[in-house]
């Protein structure tokens, strides 16, 4: 798989703070464990990336503060909004992660949730938190490409 394509399939939710918030080195496709009220919830858009984080416990990675609507129709009263859901990657990845984690004090942010082949993939970053001077810079940055592109497009039609 060319690694261009991940996060390509229809998507379910996307962390739009994430870009902006940290800087990523590294990012994996992974799968995720979920029930089928989970499943149901998430094909009606019930979820919410935000808050949420992964961590490595025991050789495994989970993915921690992601909430999940109950849906309502389930039985038994459904599933856990914020429960701890397990993500599925090669024990080697995890490793790497783990490593890179704490040597370097990364963090490990879920971009994006979507759907490919039928099963639900979550792209997950491993990265630095930016600075608040940084997304300053990207702002401008920002700005001024704007700019340009607006004063292109006025000379265009002058022209």
């Amino acid at each position: 798989m060319n690694p261009k394509d991940k996060g390509k399939g229809s998507r379910i939710a996307a962390n739009r703070r994430a870009r902006f918030d940290y800087v990523f080195e590294e990012e994996y496709e992974a799968g995720i464990v979920l029930t089928g009220s989970e499943v149901k919830s998430l094909r009606a858009g019930q979820v919410q990336l935000r808050e949420a984080y992964g961590l490595v416990r025991r050789g495994e990675m989970w993915l921690v503060g992601m909430h999940i609507a109950p849906y309502e129709m389930a039985r038994h009263g459904g599933h856990e909004a914020k429960r701890e859901r397990k993500l599925l990657l090669h024990s080697r990845e995890i490793e790497r992660i783990n490593r890179r984690v704490q040597e370097q004090r990364l963090t490990i942010v879920p971009i994006r949730m979507y759907w490919k082949n039928g099963r639900v993939k979550v792209l997950i970053g491993v990265g630095r938190g930016s600075r608040r001077y940084d997304k300053r810079e990207k702002l401008k940055a920002r700005d001024m490409e704007r700019e340009a592109r607006r004063a292109m497009s006025d000379r265009r039609r002058s022209g």
